[in-house]
């Protein structure tokens, strides 16, 4: 079987803006993270490489190392169904596209300026359709533990494609749609081994995957699976706490030395003997929404061992599979109805001379005109539960939900005769969020707006609305505000706020439909008092709230998931009130309610509140 490849003309970008990049490549140094990255951008190829027939694998894996050893560039992925070209018993779906494609360079060209740390001029948003029914997860999971119960298998990885609509920028081409999505992606999920493959007709993958699945040069080899999650803390002392946890977590700690041992043997069918090693187990990553763990396998390959040898032992990685392989993956194949495609294969660039670095395509987005497709998925264990797991799932997905619609940090502040009120806690807070959504700060810019829009507006009480873009631009309007009333009247929400634990809570931006679906039809009702799945009272949409319980003010922690308000902390700075966890059940017996927030101080509020089940 001969491997397909196909010469590509030269293109002229359509106008001076169009991007004219087929591929770029930013992976970390996976030997040493403190090291320069490697950073590079692709023009057009000379030709492109594919296999569409498991036949044809091995001729495309062989071209490649062959073009590597001659000097040239190979950037591409090896898809999820191409498992079978290794190794019959592995079984997988009809692949939906081609089983492995690479893009083939004279040379690579310097990484464009500034791109994606001072966000680029096109915005794409992608309106992604809900998961799997809860009840079907579920369902799943409950047959996971029977099999594994039953002795078949020590784990599986269970995975879902989400599904979405793309929508570009009025006059943006797909290349510039692609790009901008991709720096978007970048933002949200910095670090790692990030990659940008145009494959024409074929469509775009935009990865950002943090895990590496192998390194290979000049003889040592090297793979770091990627198992045990847990999400960020609301604060230094719960983040560090969250990671001690993860490291310490029998279940996690289990979950990743079973793929770690799965690794020492795949990677013992290329090492010479004895060479096998594991010098690193359950470090904690540290990603902007979760701590995952890793650990190293490493060894010397024998001498011989040729590129396609390398896959043959290793692919697809055990973290995405299962183990033992063989049988997780005939359970993959029973449980998930249709291709991973890229998602759980290996993307990665094999560099002039033979040096060869591949990713786990997790965290990757896969773009077919105005369709976008993302993988999400977790390791089941005997030891799992459905509601871990479920909120694991989402707290994988906050790359993408974060990348999927441009969004500013928000601030509103009192202006009062010429002055801002409590600006420094402000400014703080804004700080915070634009260090944690890596949008740039330029603290003498944005004094620079405040103090024009103060000098504009001497005399009387604003409502001040300060927004920081995503490339560090700021923004501020001033409004007219209305004297607050003496008491106003609060509703209680009629269901729980299922994001109450996401970062556009945590953080103050502009993504705040989660908060306008509950915001009041009665224009008597000032704002709608919120509680999370765990039937846990947590904030209002527009402040945060405290309670007269039981003889003492209180108002909910922000584990409970909430925004940090201004008005909230000069509360408790004061003393008048303290963090206290307030259930539904606990309703019955508050005696006063309060609304805070820095804007309209501390308002009592009245309120007859209705008994949801949680």
């Amino acid at each position: 079987m001969t491997v397909a490849a196909v010469p590509v003309p030269v293109p002229s970008p359509a106008s001076p803006e169009e991007p004219a990049f087929s591929a770029l490549i930013d992976f970390c140094n996976p030997l040493d993270p403190a090291a320069p990255r490697l950073r590079h951008a692709f023009g057009a190829p000379l030709l492109h490489l594919q296999a569409d027939t498991l036949e044809a694998v091995r001729g495309v894996l062989d071209a490649v190392e062959a073009h590597a050893q001659a000097g040239r560039w190979c950037v591409g992925y090896l898809a999820y169904e191409a498992a079978p070209a290794f190794d019959p018993a592995l079984v997988v779906h009809a692949a939906g596209g081609p089983l492995a494609w690479f893009a083939v360079y004279d040379q690579s060209l310097a990484w464009p300026e500034g791109f994606a740390e001072g966000g680029t001029p096109t915005e794409a948003s992608i309106a992604w359709q809900p998961l799997m029914p809860r009840a079907d997860f579920d369902a799943t999971i409950a047959k996971l533990h029977q099999a594994i119960g039953a002795g078949e298998m020590y784990q599986v990885n269970f995975t879902t494609q989400m599904q979405g609509a793309l929508t570009a920028a009025p006059g943006a081409s797909e290349a510039q749609t692609a790009l901008a999505l991709f720096a978007a992606l970048q933002r949200a999920q910095p670090g790692g081994y990030a990659a940008y493959l145009d494959m024409g007709a074929y469509g775009q993958v935009l990865s950002v995957s943090p895990e590496l699945f192998f390194d290979w040069r000049a003889g040592s080899l090297l793979a770091r699976p990627m198992k045990g999650t847990a999400p960020r803390g609301h604060s230094p002392q719960e983040d560090a706490a969250l990671a001690q946890g993860l490291r310490s977590s029998p279940k996690e700690r289990s979950e990743n030395v079973m793929i770690v041992d799965l690794l020492r043997n795949d990677m013992s069918r290329v090492a010479q003997p004895f060479s096998v090693q594991v010098p690193r187990l359950f470090h904690t990553e540290a990603l902007p929404s979760v701590w995952q763990m890793t650990s190293d396998v490493q060894a010397r390959t024998r001498a011989g061992t040729n590129l396609y040898a390398v896959f043959a032992a290793l692919f697809p990685c055990g973290s995405v599979t299962g183990a033992p392989k063989v049988q997780a993956m005939h359970m993959i194949r029973q449980l998930e109805p249709q291709a991973r495609g890229v998602y759980c294969g290996a993307l990665g660039v094999v560099q002039p001379g033979g040096t060869a670095t591949f990713n786990v395509p997790i965290r990757t987005l896969t773009l077919q005109g105005a369709q976008a497709r993302c993988g999400i998925g977790s390791g089941i264990t005997f030891d799992a539960q459905s509601d871990g797991e479920w909120q694991e799932w989402a707290y994988k997905q906050a790359f993408v939900q974060r990348a999927s619609r441009a969004f500013s940090l928000l601030e509103t502040l009192a202006l009062e005769d010429g002055a801002l009120r409590q600006l420094a806690q402000h400014l703080a807070r804004m700080q915070a969020a634009a260090t944690h959504f890596g949008t740039p700060w330029q603290a003498l810019r944005l004094h620079d707006c405040l103090q024009a829009t103060a000098s504009a507006h001497p005399s009387g009480l604003w409502r001040v609305r300060l927004l920081l873009d995503a490339r560090g631009a700021p923004q501020a309007q001033a409004f007219a505000l209305p004297p607050s009333p003496a008491r106003v009247r609060l509703q209680l929400a009629d269901r729980p706020l299922t994001e109450a634990h996401s970062e556009f809570v945590r953080f103050k931006t502009t993504r705040r439909a989660h908060y306008d679906a509950f915001t009041p039809t009665d224009p008597a009702v000032f704002d709608t008092v919120l509680w999370n799945p765990q039937g846990e009272i947590t904030e209002c949409t527009r402040g945060n709230v405290a309670f007269l319980l039981d003889g003492r003010w209180v108002t909910p922690p922000l584990a409970c998931g909430l925004l940090a308000g201004v008005g909230r902390a000069q509360a408790l700075a004061s003393g008048r009130v303290a963090e206290a966890v307030v259930r539904l059940e606990d309703l019955p017996r508050v005696a006063e309610v309060a609304f805070v927030n820095s804007l309209r101080g501390w308002l009592a509020a009245d309120w007859h509140p209705p008994s949801p089940a949680p």
